[in-house]
């Protein structure tokens, strides 16, 4: 469908949002350590604020840049140079900073305060909304897969967008239902947290290139 992403977009796509749901980060931190301090149902409820967060960034972007590409192209295309900057930029922070998985110790020592679902769903919420990395992920990582002449761009930024949930969401369930395991592993083993930073800034590196040279024929 003229609607839709076409197939090779969309497995492109969904191949990126695996790897990236399965990267380190502070949406993971804070689901693992409510999951560890609190219980499944509350890391659950990180994850179900972390995705509205996504929901909200992906209907700002797809309305946002639509309205771009329409009012200049060159505008747009100056915008996706400036995503695969981006990507070349966190490529290197992989490098040079590695994976942001450290389970704040304030989440699990002391004694353990009861917390509502609600209060899990609006910590994740605010913690995807504040971070100015995922804002600016989104503004530069979803107009990757459209282009300025494309029909129904509107529709293709939304369907990507709700996509990078759908697509996530088995990986961040799966990381709070074996948050006791995976947390103790991971920080127990940091040649894999390592691993886990080049093929992130390889990947993503490849990715850039690949942009650049699509844009420069």
């Amino acid at each position: 469908m003229e609607y839709l992403p076409s197939l090779t977009t969309f497995l492109s796509f969904a191949g990126m949002t695996l790897l990236l749901a399965a990267t380190p980060g502070p949406d993971m931190t804070l689901s693992i350590g409510r999951a560890i301090k609190y219980g499944r149902s509350a890391g659950l409820a990180v994850v179900v604020g972390t995705n509205i967060g996504c929901a909200v960034h992906t209907l700002l972007v797809t309305f946002g840049v639509s309205a771009l590409i329409i009012a200049s192209p060159t505008a747009f295309m100056i915008l996706k140079t400036g995503g695969a900057g981006y990507l070349f930029w966190m490529a290197v922070q992989a490098i040079r900073s590695g994976a942001t998985f450290k389970v704040e110790q304030t989440e699990l020592s002391g004694m353990a305060r009861p917390v509502t679902f609600t209060s899990s769903v609006w910590a994740g919420l605010g913690v995807n909304l504040l971070n100015p990395k995922v804002i600016i992920f989104f503004m530069t990582f979803l107009p990757q897969f459209v282009s300025a002449g494309e029909p129904h761009v509107t529709t293709k930024l939304f369907v990507l967008g709700m996509s990078f949930i759908v697509v996530s969401l088995p990986v961040t369930v799966g990381v709070v239902l074996a948050a006791d395991r995976l947390s103790a592993w991971l920080q127990q083993n940091p040649r894999v947290v390592r691993g886990i930073d080049y093929l992130f800034s390889a990947v993503f590196s490849l990715f850039a290139v690949k942009i650049l040279m699509a844009q420069a024929r």
